[in-house]
């Protein structure tokens, strides 16, 4: 997942969240601007310093209509989450397994490297600790990525490199794992990333794979 990606968010299902209609033209452009000043004020002051009144005066949209819209600053972190997830990211089609899962780890690598790019990302999944709707549409966002990653697997058993039937492979647990050891070391032990990092991760996640680690119980 890289940052801008993860900068733009707000999801769930069921019921719409305030503001997650998807219209275009001038409501876009409002939706975007609203979005700008929310990472904005995620980045210089946090979830808890982060208000309506701020919002307002970065986007240049009246409080009134933030509240009506939105309902307050869950409503516009969560708008924020779910603009992640309507992009046209892909995940690498490198021509192995090994290779897919070794390019998306190099996105998270890559996307947190710059701390002025990492700052946005970083606050949206702090963010998420400390409020609900911000989680569930942290989770939102996350899931329909690994979804999107399902299509690593289906390549991996056409070509061999795992094995069948397709259906027994839990393939969001497989980019989970090789992810997962990458977000530990930003945001549990702050020890930061870099290739070897990656490499070590997508390993294990390999030779979990072939292990049988991810297959369905039936």
């Amino acid at each position: 997942m890289d940052n801008e990606q993860t900068a733009q968010v707000a999801g769930g299902t069921g019921a719409a969240r305030p503001g997650t209609r998807r219209p275009g033209g001038r409501t876009a452009r409002t939706r975007a601007a609203v979005r700008d000043a929310v990472l904005t004020g995620l980045t210089e002051h946090g979830y808890s310093g982060l208000t309506v009144e701020y919002v307002a005066e970065h986007s240049g949209v009246h409080k009134t209509t933030l509240y009506r819209r939105w309902g307050g600053v869950d409503g516009l972190v969560a708008d924020t989450l779910d603009l992640a997830g309507e992009d046209s990211w892909t995940p690498p089609d490198t021509g192995s397994l090994h290779g897919d899962l070794h390019a998306l780890a190099l996105e998270v690598v890559h996307s947190f490297a710059d701390p002025a790019t990492a700052a946005p990302s970083s606050a949206v999944i702090a963010a998420a600790f400390q409020s609900e709707p911000a989680a569930q549409a942290l989770r939102a966002y996350y899931a329909e990525r690994f979804t999107r990653c399902e299509v690593i697997v289906d390549r991996a058993v056409a070509r061999g490199e795992l094995p069948g039937p397709r259906s027994a492979i839990d393939g969001g647990a497989l980019v989970r794992a090789a992810a997962a050891p990458l977000f530990f070391r930003l945001f549990i032990t702050r020890e930061g990333l870099d290739e070897p990092a990656a490499d070590q991760a997508v390993a294990v996640a390999l030779a979990a794979a072939h292990a049988g680690t991810f297959t369905r119980s039936t």
